[in-house]
């Protein structure tokens, strides 16, 4: 125990400090099997008794060189991966992806797509809102919120897969558009969602907001200030927290996003409890953007025309042998895309999610990188954690709602 204590000691020296070498503060392993950290996180604290006095987040548990593979594959089969990795925002993750390819190939969407994709992205965006809000509650000890927000979720996971067959890993977007049209029951199931889901917010709000239990562990707690967010590049709702109006659907318009008539919430005091409050608030104004895009989606194609990126309708496979070729050299060889560099960036439920998608002309991508939220979130930890208690730390690390396959890729 003395050697493995020395060796993390020496390991550590640069970050922790000269009162952790002495011997007068303690260091203490949470994490990587802790259900608080949220995923395969370790945090290396160092703590004067209870209070912490640095936190070190050490990463790369879940690395799977991701990028690296999807470098190998032809385009097709590189959005595939997409999917795993902030798995509470899947389709999110196909959408950007297939905004670099279209960027770079000069590819259209059809606006019947354009207007599905929103619809999409912004019950995803529920979707993974729900899950934070549930589990959230139960790490502070609110039981009964993770089973009304699952009963939610499970509806939004049915809807994807009414279109896609699949209920989380959907590749349902393709590059120039989607896997294929959404079926006649989708506008029900969405309107009738869309109907209950304000009263159902209510009920969250009215179990947590006035809760002296959960006000005591999130008010005050974990404070970011709005200067330390521009500081250290904090995106999505934990910015809005602190008072930056940032968010990439009005600042960076994607997807037609401009049409939609939705408020960017924001709070000014930057802790766990505005962090939360500005979540909830974005739910409502998904709902909004979900009904103004179900009330103008037009008819029409769902992909493009630009048969050089897009394969040919299922119906003429059977009848066209020009068809069958086209379609079989698609996703066996791939397409190409001309030469040139690229970044697009969507905003995910968990801030600004980027990805620099590089062509050198052939069927593969030559380089591709994300910038994901989760892993910048994850710099502010030693920030938010130093002067609070070791409980506190299972409210903040909640409250930045961060995914680890997101972060370590």
């Amino acid at each position: 125990m003395t050697e493995t204590r020395n060796i993390e000691i020496s390991e550590l020296r640069h970050l922790v400090s000269e009162r952790a070498l002495e011997g007068e503060t303690m260091l203490l392993n949470m994490g990587p099997q802790h259900p608080a950290t949220h995923g395969v996180l370790r945090l290396m604290l160092e703590l004067d008794g209870e209070e912490v006095v640095n936190c070190i987040p050490d990463i790369g548990f879940l690395h799977t060189g991701v990028e690296k593979d999807m470098e190998s594959k032809i385009y097709q089969k590189a959005e595939v991966m997409t999917d795993r990795l902030d798995y509470l925002n899947p389709i999110g993750n196909n959408l950007v992806f297939c905004l670099a390819v279209e960027k770079l190939a000069d590819l259209d969407v059809p606006a019947r797509a354009q207007g599905i994709r929103v619809i999409l992205a912004e019950l995803t965006r529920l979707s993974s809102h729900l899950l934070w809000l549930g589990t959230s509650g139960l790490d502070v000890g609110a039981m009964s919120l993770f089973l009304y927000t699952m009963r939610e979720r499970e509806i939004i996971q049915d809807i994807f897969e009414l279109c896609s067959g699949q209920r989380m890993m959907t590749t349902y977007v393709r590059p120039g558009g989607l896997w294929r049209d959404i079926p006649v029951e989708f506008e029900g199931a969405v309107r009738s969602f869309i109907e209950i889901m304000p009263r159902r917010i209510e009920e969250y709000e009215s179990l947590l907001n006035e809760n002296p239990i959960f006000l005591e562990r999130t008010a005050g707690i974990g404070v970011l200030t709005y200067e330390n967010a521009l500081r250290w590049g904090a995106t999505g709702p934990i910015a809005r927290a602190s008072g930056v109006a940032l968010d990439i659907r009005k600042a960076m318009p994607y997807m037609g996003y401009e049409q939609y008539d939705f408020d960017i919430p924001t709070r000014a005091e930057g802790d766990v409890l505005a962090r939360y409050l500005v979540r909830v608030a974005e739910m409502r104004e998904s709902l909004k953007i979900i009904r103004q895009a179900l009330d103008k989606l037009p008819y029409g194609p769902v992909n493009s025309n630009n048969r050089k990126y897009v394969p040919p309708p299922r119906s003429e496979i059977g009848v066209s042998m020009e068809a069958l070729i086209h379609h079989f050299k698609l996703w066996t060889e791939g397409f190409t895309i001309p030469k040139g560099a690229i970044y697009a960036a969507a905003e995910s439920p968990r801030g600004e999610l980027g990805v620099y998608l590089e062509s050198d002309g052939g069927s593969k991508p030559y380089r591709i990188h994300y910038r994901t939220p989760s892993f910048a979130a994850l710099q502010l930890m030693p920030l938010l954690a130093k002067g609070h208690f070791v409980a506190d730390l299972v409210a903040i690390i909640a409250s930045i709602d961060i995914v680890l396959g997101d972060t370590d890729r």
